[in-house]
């Protein structure tokens, strides 16, 4: 069965958060958090965030090559919400305000999947800088 777009995101969300090799409890309560807030959710029936997640991880093991589970999901989005996959992705990945070079790398690998504008992903990832620093 073809992923649908929900899971995509979704998908794109727990690979931001393993792509340093370990997912934190804030990662994952902001995956949380983003799918119970954001619009883009609103007829995903959240019951099935916890197998959709797991699902994602599982993807990610078995699959010895990035490249082709990047594609599956990226392929999965459609062009409209290519912008909200990489919002997505890069609020989990900015959520401790350190980004790894895998990271980075993971981003970078999003940009170019989704061909993304360079403009349009730098005021991204400043929003995520300035949505999640703290003031001291």
């Amino acid at each position: 069965m073809p992923m649908s777009a929900h899971e995509a995101l979704i998908h794109l969300m727990v690979i931001a958060a393993s792509s340093d090799a370990k997912v934190s409890d804030r990662e994952l309560e902001i995956i949380s958090r983003l799918v119970n807030r954001m619009p883009v959710f609103d007829t995903f029936d959240r019951s099935q965030l916890g197998q959709v997640a797991a699902a994602a991880i599982d993807l990610i093991k078995d699959s010895s090559n990035l490249d082709k589970v990047m594609a599956m999901v990226l392929g999965a989005l459609p062009p409209r919400l290519h912008d909200t996959g990489y919002a997505l992705a890069v609020e989990v990945a900015t959520v401790d305000l350190r980004l790894e070079q895998e990271e980075l790398r993971f981003l970078e690998m999003i940009r170019d999947g989704l061909q993304m504008d360079n403009l349009v992903a730098a005021a991204i990832e400043a929003s995520a800088r300035a949505r999640l620093r703290k003031a001291e």
